[in-house]
């Protein structure tokens, strides 16, 4: 036998013995493990998914491994600013979108709500005027922005520059439509919706993820001939003689899950891009921007002395010299003009700061938990009907909230799931939570001790979070008026923070470097909006806390 025989057949064993082991794991995958059944639904048993591999990266999201990191000031402190002390953290892996959200991605939103529900008809007036950004933001008694004002949100000169006048609620709202929008193409790339559904469907009937899964027949208002594309068949089993129509759900691993803001360690923990200085399994150095070393401009020969991020240089000098040191920018900045840090996400200091999920306080108490903080959950259910239905939104029960700011926004819109508070059949005997708002939990609610006097002598006026109560209500009359009351409290109020306050992340192209530091936090009232604050989305990362095939670096 020569050399070259020898090398065949080496190589042939070795390619049978590689598909003859591919072969044994895919059935053995196609295998129960606990009762040797076919799971894949041939012989007539249960089907699953037997070649699902990994989550899919949603569009605009870049993937997040999680770790451990320390969150708060780690760097320089000349404010002795006690609300960021460090504690040391664990984060989930998640993804996080690349930018901020843009203008014009924001406009897609506001052109779908225009289609879906045109303000022309009275019962959805509210719908997209409660979306709209407010663009007079702008505006400054001492100040001449008023190109701005009618400019910024749609002109195409700006249209990938990020969204400002958006509140913490309307970035919420966004989130939801763009998680609906995202699956409700995938359902239709694959197959599972007729083709073009998302554009062919009635006013006030849209596709809402979490609905589909509970109540698919009822999607798009009960217009089952959508639901049914080229892809039916293989949703489709014999049972009793009889051919039965199923839905795709959560094991066909279809849907992705829900598109929202992030938590503000998740943000800290992807702003800091701390794998350049990783060292083993420790973290050397601190680091004090999104960018490696202790400057704002660039050290590097090719680009040496060009600004890293956009922000207010110093008093009057929003930009630096013409020509020489500046940013590029007087006030916000098209996406992607500056590197991006370690994790690929760009402008996660200067440009705007940006919204997290997470209710202010003036501090992280790691003591009651170190692995994905986040302080906010508020716990609901699904409303339920007498016939054990899950009870859906139509346009004649459209939700909508007013703001203390008098704008009218809708909160549950036709097609989604009514909400309603847990009830005591869910928090009976349990140790992990007991109530469905947790927003000031451990912190100044009536669970807790922490008051300016004892128990007996607490009135509301000596509540920790004595926050101005500003009201806006609605007038008993035909035009929908309201009637709007300032807090007028004689000095009695102690503090700006409720639960109704979040923390708003990053430095914006009005702050000056110290707010840079990924580690600063601030607040803002959800409710209200600036010319200085963004949002970015992110999403849950699905099973392995690795991408396949990954390994930690040497």
């Amino acid at each position: 036998m020569n050399v070259k025989t020898a090398l065949k057949l080496i190589v042939v064993t070795v390619v049978a013995g590689f598909m003859t082991s591919c072969n044994n794991s895919r059935n053995y995958d196609k295998t129960s493990r606990g009762t040797g059944w076919d799971i894949t639904g041939k012989d007539g048993g249960p089907s699953y998914r037997t070649d699902y591999k990994e989550q899919e990266t949603g569009p605009g999201l870049v993937f997040i491994e999680g770790g451990t990191f320390t969150m708060g000031k780690v760097a320089d402190d000349p404010m002795l600013d006690w609300n960021n002390t460090p504690v040391q953290m664990t984060v989930n892996s998640f993804y996080m979108d690349e930018t901020e959200v843009t203008n014009n991605m924001y406009l897609e939103y506001l052109d779908y709500l225009k289609y879906t529900f045109p303000p022309s008809d009275e019962k959805y007036a509210a719908v997209y005027e409660g979306a709209v950004p407010d663009t007079l933001v702008w505006r400054d008694p001492l100040g001449d922005h008023q190109t701005l004002l009618e400019t910024y949100l749609r002109h195409p000169a700006y249209r990938d520059y990020p969204v400002v006048g958006v509140t913490w609620i309307q970035a919420n709202e966004y989130s939801k439509w763009r998680t609906n929008r995202v699956n409700e193409k995938r359902m239709e790339d694959q197959g599972y919706l007729v083709e073009g559904a998302r554009f062919n469907h009635d006013h006030g009937s849209q596709f809402d993820t979490e609905a589909y899964l509970a109540a698919p027949s009822q999607t798009y208002g009960g217009n089952d001939s959508l639901l049914k594309g080229k892809k039916s068949n293989k949703l489709t089993e014999v049972i009793n003689n009889d051919t039965v129509h199923k839905y795709v759900q959560q094991k066909d691993g279809v849907l992705l899950p829900p598109y929202r803001l992030p938590t503000e360690a998740e943000w800290e923990y992807a702003a800091m891009g701390m794998s350049s200085t990783r060292e083993y399994n420790n973290y050397r150095g601190r680091k004090k921007y999104p960018w490696d070393g202790s400057y704002t401009v660039s050290g590097k020969r090719k680009n040496r002395g060009d600004q890293l991020a956009n922000f207010k240089q110093g008093y009057g000098d929003y930009s630096g010299v013409a020509g020489w040191s500046s940013d590029g920018a007087m006030v916000t900045n098209e996406i992607k003009s500056y590197p991006p840090n370690d994790y690929g996400l760009y402008d996660m200091a200067g440009n705007v700061a940006e919204w997290v999920a997470d209710v202010y306080r003036d501090r992280v108490d790691m003591k009651l938990n170190d692995f994905n903080y986040f302080r906010g959950n508020q716990y609901t259910q699904n409303s339920l009907n007498e016939d054990g239905s899950v009870e859906l939104i139509d346009y004649e029960s459209i939700e909508f909230d007013t703001l203390r700011t008098g704008r009218v926004v809708a909160t549950g819109m036709p097609g989604e799931i009514k909400k309603e508070e847990i009830d005591d059949d869910q928090i009976f005997m349990r140790m992990n939570f007991d109530r469905s708002d947790n927003r000031g939990y451990g912190d100044g609610d009536k669970a807790s001790s922490r008051f300016y006097m004892q128990e007996e002598e607490l009135n509301e006026q000596q509540r920790m979070y004595n926050s101005p109560r500003n009201s806006v209500y609605a007038v008993a009359d035909s035009l929908g008026n309201l009637e709007m009351e300032k807090d007028v409290d004689d000095g009695n109020r102690t503090t700006l923070i409720s639960d109704n306050t979040r923390v708003v992340k990053g430095g914006s192209w009005k702050d000056n470097a110290y707010w840079l530091d990924p580690a600063q936090r601030r607040f803002y009232p959800e409710d209200m909006a600036t010319n200085w604050i963004g949002f970015r989305n992110a999403m849950d990362r699905v099973g392995s806390g690795s991408k396949k095939g990954h390994r930690p670096r040497d």
